[in-house]
């Protein structure tokens, strides 16, 4: 059964881990649904300022996602190219210029800039990135 979004803004987000799993207990995905609603709190966390609990918990589910992408929809890199493999994860995610800006901490324009290919990501973009498609960051070099 798909569950709607938890909280409204991220100040109703858990502080702590343990509240955080009373919420929504981390567990191994075993089909769509639950990867929506993983990936929807995924979404929301992405682009936060997060504390060390809130990181843990956003890694863990990010893992859980990522294991199940790998059995079930497995990307072929090896003739991707970054700027390529970060469309297809954006577009697989239903997300657009602004979400990637939001993912990246930045201002609303720098996604759309690096989609056209007038910036390029950081390292620290892909590491934002990596983890949040829980893919590794060097799928976005090149």
């Amino acid at each position: 059964m798909k569950k709607t979004l938890l909280w409204n803004s991220f100040s109703e987000v858990p502080k702590t881990y343990e509240a955080l799993c009373r919420e929504h207990l981390p567990r191994p995905i075993h089909d769509k649904v639950e990867l929506e609603n993983a990936t929807e709190i995924v979404d929301f966390l992405a682009g936060h300022d997060l504390n060390a609990d809130q990181e843990d918990y956003l890694d863990l589910l990010s893992d859980l996602i990522a294991e199940y992408e790998e059995e079930y929809f497995p990307i072929k890199t090896s003739k991707l190219g970054g700027l390529k493999a970060l469309a297809f994860l954006l577009e697989e995610n239903s997300l657009n210029a602004t979400d990637l800006s939001r993912i990246l901490g930045s201002d609303r324009t720098l996604g759309a800039k690096i989609l056209r290919g007038e910036r390029n990501l950081t390292v620290d973009h892909m590491k934002r990135l990596g983890r949040r498609f829980a893919v590794e960051p060097g799928l976005f070099i090149g």
